[in-house]
């Protein structure tokens, strides 16, 4: 097990890779009573074309299928992952994003038995015809809830609008329509091919003892099979054709007031490793300089009524593509989306201007603050973990990155990033004004 000291932060990684390809990562927190554990596969709603374990033929599946399979595993033939959770005292959960399906429990207790429950649960699959027709039922119903969320719909609008040709732009839960089409032996070859311990990792943080965690994990592993470790081969996300992307679209529904939302595709090459983190992490910057509530951006447009407190912006990067949203609920979708254009597209001149360098190192303390208290927290450290998006580097590498970043690194970044090509725009409206244009 190797040891990596961060001693800036008075942390202690230990990390191992199994024999059977499964990555380990342990942060032990020193007078923590809680404990956060993350099995995380590296396959999420975005992986709809791959060839399967022991075939050479590529295989489409339906739409929704990575979210199909995390409520799925937790069913098994004679019990409820939930319900062994329960008894050991651990709260549980699931989540799919694009990229990633992952499985989790926090508990100050039966540190063993909710780890080898996590680890048999999601490494012993279980799934009849019968129970995968129940499960569209449950699932259909999550789907027309989100299908009448106004701001899931804005955001997947602004989606569509950016990746038209690309499984990114597909709702991650799928259509009712398609998970109709969803079968059992489809969700075990699946399961099969992205479900190997080789394409997973484990991440576990909080008032533990590594040595003996470790053990205990090593003990779990050897009592099961898994076949050799493959390469596996899939449809990778492609550059953009910026003539892709859709400039404008809009939708109406029931809403008292509009909503709109700026989004810019990301057409650069993100680069890979530690100097990819640095850059997400001066994107993410480069947003803050421009519209935190600090910003000469935010403050105009709050006092002008264009924006309110639902003002929102965000940066995603995630395997294979990368994205900045800037949204608000507002009276004047029109101004809106205008202002916020012309500030992106005059970001150089935003980040020369004398104010910037200051702006730059509030930016930058709140961003070390954040961090640091970040830290305190099993639950932030654990969502926050990224495993191998960037390779070697990690959450503990930040803090240095944060430390030595430059206003001219953040400079350098809105250069790639920014590009005018990229930008869309998305409008929620009222039901009672014109008809849609979808």
């Amino acid at each position: 097990m190797e040891r990596l000291e961060y001693q800036q932060l008075g942390e202690t990684l230990f990390e191992e890779t199994l024999a059977n390809g499964l990555l380990v990562q342990l942060l032990p927190k020193t007078g923590f009573h809680k404990t956060y554990a993350v099995l995380t596969t590296d396959f999420g709603s975005t992986d709809r074309m791959f060839v399967p374990r022991g075939s050479d033929q590529v295989m489409t599946i339906p739409d929704g299928v990575a979210h199909f399979l995390e409520h799925k595993m937790f069913e098994k033939a004679d019990h409820d992952a939930f319900d062994l959770f329960g008894e050991f005292g651990a709260d549980a959960n699931a989540f799919t994003s694009f990229t990633r399906t992952s499985y989790l429990f926090s508990a100050s207790r039966h540190l063993h038995e909710n780890l080898n429950v996590l680890l048999d649960f999601v490494q012993t699959p279980y799934f009849t015809s019968a129970t995968v027709d129940k499960e569209k039922g449950i699932i259909g119903q999550e789907i027309q809830m989100y299908d009448d969320d106004p701001n899931w719909q804005l955001f997947m609008g602004i989606v569509g609008n950016l990746y038209p040709t690309e499984p990114v732009h597909i709702d991650i839960a799928g259509t009712v329509d398609s998970i109709s089409h969803i079968t059992a032996d489809q969700l075990m070859t699946t399961y099969r091919t992205f479900y190997h311990p080789s394409n997973m990792n484990l991440f576990i943080v909080g008032g533990f003892e590594p040595n003996e965690m470790m053990s205990w994990i090593r003990e779990n592993q050897a009592t099961k099979e898994f076949p050799a470790s493959e390469p596996i081969n899939r449809t990778v996300i492609e550059n953009a054709d910026a003539t892709e992307i859709l400039p404008y679209r809009s939708r109406h529904l029931d809403v008292t007031m509009p909503k709109s939302i700026v989004g810019l595709r990301g057409l650069d090459e993100v680069p890979l490793g530690r100097a990819g983190l640095k850059y997400r992490m001066a994107a993410t910057m480069l947003l803050d300089i421009l519209f935190a509530d600090t910003s000469p951006t935010y403050l105009s447009l709050y006092d002008q009524g264009i924006i309110d407190d639902s003002f929102d912006y965000d940066f995603s990067l995630e395997r294979g593509f990368h994205f900045l949203t800037i949204s608000s609920d507002t009276t004047n979708p029109n101004a809106f989306s205008e202002a916020i254009i012309s500030v992106l597209e005059h970001t150089d001149d935003y980040l020369t201007d004398q104010q910037a360098s200051r702006q730059f190192e509030l930016v930058k303390r709140e961003a070390i603050g954040h961090h640091i208290m970040m830290m305190n927290s099993v639950e932030a450290i654990a969502n926050a973990y990224e495993g191998r998006l960037f390779d070697q580097a990690n959450l503990m590498d930040e803090m240095t990155i944060l430390q030595s970043m430059t206003l001219a690194d953040v400079q350098s970044v809105g250069i790639q990033l920014i590009q005018s090509a990229g930008i869309s725009v998305f409008d929620i409206l009222p039901t009672d004004e014109t008809n849609s244009n979808l």
